[in-house]
């Protein structure tokens, strides 16, 4: 019975270094874990049913299993076949898939379970009743990359994490201004996930880390909100 135990403690110490060492190494692990955050936090914000969350923690779930199964691929490929080969390619390049279909069910588990508390909190607001024109959001834009440009140099001795991306702000700021124009959610949704996958493209050439991508989005968004808002009551 002492040896039951003891077998199964030191399996799950080794499963838990696993995890830290992919959560450690592994870039995109860091940005599932992230996400993750940020939709079980929403989910909690939107006071989700039951259903939705089992739907969210499923895709969660599915997530990080295919990227540890993906590191771990990649290791023993890389232990086994250190030089170049095309078979190891097939290998990785199939691992790599795996990855991607559990991220496109997780997205559509994601606009699905999320669609109606966002149309109702975007038909509460007021802000789709703003007029819009060609130099206003022209105007918008510009303050947007305003702000990020007083960001980077008022704060460029402090490190990368508050050095916010442009493009990535310059994306949100567009979808906000489409979903605000529009008034239709699955505008907005789409506005947004295309400002993601513009995200996404910039994450995975490495030329920036998530932390200002995901800050050039807050930037982006809250500034046409703000603008928006502050242009309803003048």
């Amino acid at each position: 019975m002492a040896g039951g135990f003891r077998n199964w403690r030191r399996s799950f110490r080794y499963a838990y270094e696993g995890i830290k060492y992919a959560l450690d190494t592994q870039r995109n692990m860091k940005f599932h874990f992230c996400v993750a955050f940020l939709v079980l936090l929403a989910a909690l914000l939107c006071r989700l049913p039951k259903t939705d969350i089992l739907f969210i923690l499923l895709a969660v779930t599915l997530m990080i299993v295919t990227e540890l199964i993906n590191t771990a691929i990649e290791k023993t490929v890389d232990l086994a076949m250190p030089d170049r080969h095309p078979l190891a390619k097939i290998a990785k390049d199939v691992a790599a898939a795996s990855v991607l279909v559990s991220a496109g069910f997780a997205v559509i588990v994601g606009m699905v379970v999320f669609y109606e508390p966002l149309d109702l909190l975007f038909r509460r607001s007021k802000l789709q009743d703003t007029p819009v024109t060609a130099g206003t959001i022209w105007v918008l834009i510009a303050l947007v990359v305003l702000t990020v440009i007083v960001i980077e140099t008022r704060f460029s001795d402090k490190g990368k994490l508050v050095r916010p991306s442009l493009l990535s702000a310059i994306a949100f700021a567009v979808s906000t201004v489409i979903a605000i124009f529009t008034g239709i959610t699955i505008a907005a949704l789409l506005a947004y996930l295309l400002a993601f996958m513009i995200s996404m493209i910039l994450y995975d050439k490495k030329t920036r880390p998530f932390a200002p991508l995901f800050m050039g989005a807050v930037i982006g968004a809250a500034v046409v909100i703000l603008a928006f808002a502050c242009y309803q009551f003048m």
